[in-house]
């Protein structure tokens, strides 16, 4: 109970700053409050009190080295940008059959930011105002995971992927939780960029808004108001019972190249994902 005690009080606290710093530029939602945002203005590094950064190889055999000098706020903007560049391994050991540990270097960086110990939500609206890059090779994303638990217990919500899905370029709305015989359970969802390409061939030079309606039943992800996937919540359960649904989350954005992203090599370097906003609210 104290837990949750502070919990809803740091809420209230964060809430009624926000809504002073940013003011108009977060609408109003009849029916919800906003608990958290960022509009990353200024200059220089994400803040610090609400993003960390993710450091080195980190998963899916990915080509790239995060490190935070690839991120950046410029003109009201967070700016995670990928390089082809050079960069030594401290951590390389010849011979080793860990991916992490057998490159002696990295041909590519970028960066990873997260807000784990910073903020998490347990069910509300998530919106993000983003452009994406859909050169060849790259693997931008907007996503959530559990605070409690290892992976896939602790649950994933993918709010935005973008790679290629059957050689297809693909974006991608997901949710991952733990399975009794394959490493994860998926519920997935993927429309093909040819698809946006047809609507608008402009698609990938303009900003676009993914959103996250989670409930305890049900979680609902939209891209510019069209509902691209909806999961029922009460069959996400984990192999012990728990729903990693039903617990706070944390948000990760990030662009990780190769792996699912494809070869990168006919890119040209360097690449920006660009973030306008970020904002979550929650029932009044």
């Amino acid at each position: 109970m104290k837990y949750l005690l502070l919990s809803s009080t740091l809420l209230f606290f964060i809430s009624v700053r926000l809504q002073a710093q940013i003011g108009a530029s977060s609408p109003h939602k009849p029916g919800y409050r906003l608990v958290w945002a960022d509009d990353f203005s200024g200059k220089g590094a994400p803040d610090h009190r609400f993003w960390s950064f993710e450091h080195g190889f980190k998963r899916n055999e990915e080509l790239q080295w995060y490190q935070p000098d690839n991120a950046r706020l410029e003109k009201g903007l967070l700016l995670i940008e990928g390089r082809r560049e050079r960069v030594k391994n401290p951590g390389f050991e010849d011979g080793s059959r860990d991916w992490k540990k057998n490159r002696p270097f990295s041909r590519y960086t970028s960066s990873s930011i997260h807000t784990l110990g910073k903020f998490s939500f347990q069910y509300g609206l998530l919106e993000v105002r983003a452009k994406i890059d859909t050169a060849s090779g790259l693997w931008p994303a907007i996503w959530t995971l559990g605070v409690e638990g290892p992976w896939p217990a602790n649950g994933e919500i993918d709010v935005m992927e973008y790679y290629l899905a059957n050689g297809e370029p693909t974006i991608l709305a997901n949710a991952a939780w733990a399975h009794p015989e394959k490493r994860a359970a998926w519920d997935e969802s993927k429309v093909p960029l040819s698809d946006l390409l047809q609507k608008d061939p402009e698609w990938p030079d303009k900003f676009h808004v993914w959103k996250l309606d989670w409930t305890a039943e049900y979680i609902k992800i939209y891209l510019d108001d069209m509902l691209i996937n909806e999961v029922d919540v009460t069959e996400t359960v984990n192999p012990d019972g728990t729903n990693p649904f039903h617990q706070p989350h944390y948000l990760l954005l990030n662009l990780a190249i190769g792996s699912n992203g494809g070869n990168p090599d006919s890119t040209a370097f360097p690449v920006t994902y660009q973030v306008d906003y970020v904002r979550v609210y929650q029932k009044e």
